[in-house]
């Protein structure tokens, strides 16, 4: 089947806006979203179409526009762990939009996202942590005796050092059990999906089962009425060359009797002279 115009023209938008997402962008950075609106809207208009492509190649254009607004929405986020979330549920395409790309462009923008969110999530750890850790220093010195000031600082310093510990410890273990709990509740999200794509195809393979076996019961029926049809069939047609020589019978012995009682009526009755 020919490409048409409308296909063309949405594989070329797709393309541009993948580029756009593989590229570092601002926040002042409005073309994808525009972009992408106008990718839905032909994709409805393609799927409307009388010359669209077939399933395997609608089913991929989804994937990749979805993906391109899924990545849009997790963008707009505020922390890092709800991006790498979000980022966790995205769905890149699994072909090439245009014929010169070696892998699709949206799994290799799906793991730029994923690394940039990691790191995202590093340094907003590691700068909380950072900034814990970090004790007040006194930068304002008197001009008569520094070396006293110095060494008072220096003994606040190393006082108030393990408490800060304590307490930078402390908000370490509840930001790594925050980021734990997340990530055993990701674990949970996703074995109940497992479970219920199990119990899914359980159900659908036993409803499959049942059809196959209704279809088999049906085709054993047909093939005991095919039997039964020809056999009638067959005793009809008998019965048909039955009749027939029954009245072939009938009328060669209605012609015979014909034609002899006319004989004898001319031998009764001869003609008047």
């Amino acid at each position: 089947m020919a490409t048409s115009r409308l296909e063309i023209n949405f594989v070329r938008l797709l393309s541009r806006c993948e580029s756009i997402a593989s590229e570092k962008r601002g926040e002042t950075e409005w073309r994808l979203e525009k972009y992408v609106g106008a990718l839905e809207e032909m994709l409805v208009a393609l799927k409307k179409s009388s010359s669209k492509p077939t399933p395997e190649v609608m089913t991929d254009y989804n994937r990749k526009v979805d993906f391109l607004k899924g990545l849009l929405e997790a963008e707009k986020l505020t922390s890092a762990t709800e991006k790498a979330l979000a980022n966790q549920f995205l769905a890149p395409g699994r072909t090439p939009t245009i014929a010169s790309e070696r892998t699709p462009t949206t799994k290799t923008v799906h793991m730029q996202t994923k690394a940039r969110c990691t790191g995202e999530m590093r340094n907003e750890l590691m700068g909380s942590v950072r900034d814990r850790f970090t004790p007040p220093a006194v930068c304002c010195r008197t001009k008569g005796s520094p070396g006293t000031d110095t060494k008072g600082t220096d003994l606040r310093q190393r006082r108030g050092l393990p408490v800060d510990e304590k307490q930078s410890a402390a908000e370490l273990d509840a930001v790594l059990q925050q980021h734990h709990n997340l990530q055993e509740k990701l674990a949970e999200d996703m074995l109940s999906l497992a479970r219920n794509l199990k119990n899914n195809t359980l159900v659908a393979q036993n409803i499959i089962k049942q059809d196959n076996q209704t279809l088999n019961q049906s085709m054993r029926h047909a093939d005991l009425n095919f039997e039964k049809l020809k056999t009638e069939s067959e005793r009809l047609e008998q019965h048909t060359k039955k009749s027939v020589n029954w009245l072939l019978w009938l009328m060669l012995i209605l012609v015979c009797f014909t034609f002899i009682s006319m004989i004898l009526f001319i031998r009764l009755f001869p003609k008047l002279r």
